[in-house]
């Protein structure tokens, strides 16, 4: 039984129910907590925040980036993917779920477990990862 946090970034409450509610499903008979964290770009900051504490084997990043009219969408999205990328470049097993759509509708089938379930997909990807570098020693 891996010890899983899944750091969801609260903004969409409906969306993120989904996203958790599937990414718990995927992780059942594992040790899970969650935390939350004010928007996506938080999200790798409480990751590493977390690894140093050394409580945990693998995390699962939960969120929702819908486009709007300003240039915010890029920033987010991209830093944020930037951010989860190089701590799994440092060896540390993480499931993206952050989602990054262009409207709502398309957040929903993505984030929906009877969908898309990218919360799912995402513990999912955090378990195979972790179990990579358990091979890999």
């Amino acid at each position: 039984m891996a010890r899983i946090l899944i750091v969801e970034a609260r903004f969409y409450d409906h969306l993120n129910d989904m996203l958790v509610a599937g990414a718990r499903a995927a992780l059942a008979g594992h040790d899970v907590d969650v935390v939350t964290v004010p928007g996506a770009l938080e999200v790798p900051g409480a990751i590493a925040l977390a690894v140093e504490s050394g409580r945990y084997d693998a995390y699962v990043a939960i969120g929702v980036v819908i486009r709007g009219e300003t240039y915010h969408f890029e920033i987010v999205a991209n830093e944020s993917a930037r951010g989860i990328m190089a701590l799994t470049m440092d060896g540390v097993a993480i499931g993206n779920g952050i989602l990054t759509t262009e409207n709502e509708a398309q957040a929903i089938a993505r984030a929906d477990p009877a969908q898309l379930d990218k919360g799912g997909g995402a513990a999912k990807a955090a378990l195979a990862m972790l179990e990579l570098a358990q091979r890999l020693g």
